[in-house]
């Protein structure tokens, strides 16, 4: 049954529905309108009404407006609902509360986060959460699920390995705002690596390659990804590096960035790209989306040198969130749930990407 109190929609079968919050952003959308096709129906949730509202007529859905502030309002929705997808960027501003919210509540906690940082404080509650029975799931989207299989595929074929590196492209699409404004907060904050275990702070763009992708060589350069902190949960590999593709001539300005660091973290000049930002669309249109492809590749190699490569095609990136992250959502929602901090891959296999349409995975 549903029912309408001040104009607000919520179901009132407990812990039978979950809560996609930050439904109003572009990934949220997405993934709002795929639910049905995974026979899932999210309250949607956000801050603003006047953006959750109108979406939630149009889909015939229930909504609930929370701010991340209102504790005890958060505390109340979310005694509702069994599982919580995330979606409201940046995770460094909102993770926090609402894990610590979902711990309050006994309810499970999935994201689409990259944020190393984030990861490394979600796994901080690990044993709060085994002890509450729940999951503490980020990054269940393009940030980290290819990625995080591709590391698991690689260590089980090479199962002593004490390298591994992880790149990803795509060909086609774009950024959304909200992955911009993440981009943006971390103008002149540099990458990292981890390196016999450890998280270390490099240049970004310290390393630089081409890579054949399968369907075209691209060049590539490191960056802070969330496997240098995921893959290494997912596998115990030590030394991780992640890259992305770039194009040659951004990766020779970088390696000037040094030199003006200090201008790109002032307020001044992120808070104008922001700006920047927000007067462009809110992301890549549904024929972009469609005409798009991302791509990961994967290398792992241990102390004899033996070395084994990999490569994954699957559909553009938010489209990939849009399906990982109900995928996830729908297993928990029946059950098959592993508690306490967990990676996709961790929690799911080798062959969690595989579930998702459009998907290929080779050895090279």
């Amino acid at each position: 049954m549903i029912v309408i109190t001040d104009f607000t929609l919520y179901i009132t079968t407990v812990k039978q529905s979950f809560l996609l919050y930050g439904a109003n952003g572009y990934t949220g959308q997405l993934i709002a309108k795929l639910a049905k096709s995974y026979g899932l129906s999210p309250i949607l949730s956000g801050r603003n009404e006047a953006k959750i509202r109108p979406l939630a007529l149009e889909l015939k859905l229930p909504y609930r407006i929370i701010d991340l502030n209102d504790t005890e309002k958060l505390h109340r929705i979310l005694s509702e609902v069994k599982v919580v997808l995330h979606t409201a960027g940046p995770f460094k501003h909102t993770a926090k509360q609402m894990i610590e919210a979902c711990l309050a509540t006994n309810t499970h906690y999935l994201d689409i986060t990259g944020e190393i940082d984030v990861f490394e404080m979600a796994k901080n509650y690990h044993e709060e959460a085994l002890i509450k029975n729940i999951t503490i799931m980020p990054g269940v989207g393009f940030d980290v699920v290819p990625t995080d299989c591709m590391a698991l595929f690689l260590k089980n074929k090479l199962p002593d390995a004490n390298k591994l590196k992880l790149a990803f492209a795509s060909i086609g699409g774009g950024y959304s705002h909200g992955t911009s404004i993440t981009m943006a907060e971390g103008l002149g904050e540099g990458s990292a690596v981890r390196e016999n275990a450890k998280i270390i702070s490099t240049p970004l763009g310290h390393k630089g390659r081409w890579i054949d992708f399968g369907i075209k060589k691209l060049f590539v350069m490191t960056i802070p990804w969330g496997d240098v902190s995921t893959a290494f949960h997912t596998t115990g590999i030590p030394n991780i590096e992640t890259y992305t593709g770039a194009s040659p001539k951004t990766f020779k300005i970088l390696k000037y960035q040094h030199l003006y660091n200090w201008l790109l973290k002032t307020s001044l000049v992120r808070n104008y790209v922001k700006r920047k930002i927000n007067a462009k669309p809110a992301g890549p249109n549904d024929e972009m989306r469609l005409k798009s492809k991302s791509l990961v590749w994967g290398e792992v190699e241990n102390l004899d040198c033996q070395i084994i490569q990999a490569r994954f095609t699957g559909p553009e990136g938010y489209t990939l969130t849009a399906h990982s992250s109900l995928i996830i959502t729908k297993k928990i929602m029946n059950d098959d749930i592993k508690i306490g901090y967990q990676t996709p891959a961790g929690a799911y296999g080798e062959d969690l990407v595989l579930e998702i349409p459009d998907t290929h995975r080779e050895l090279i």
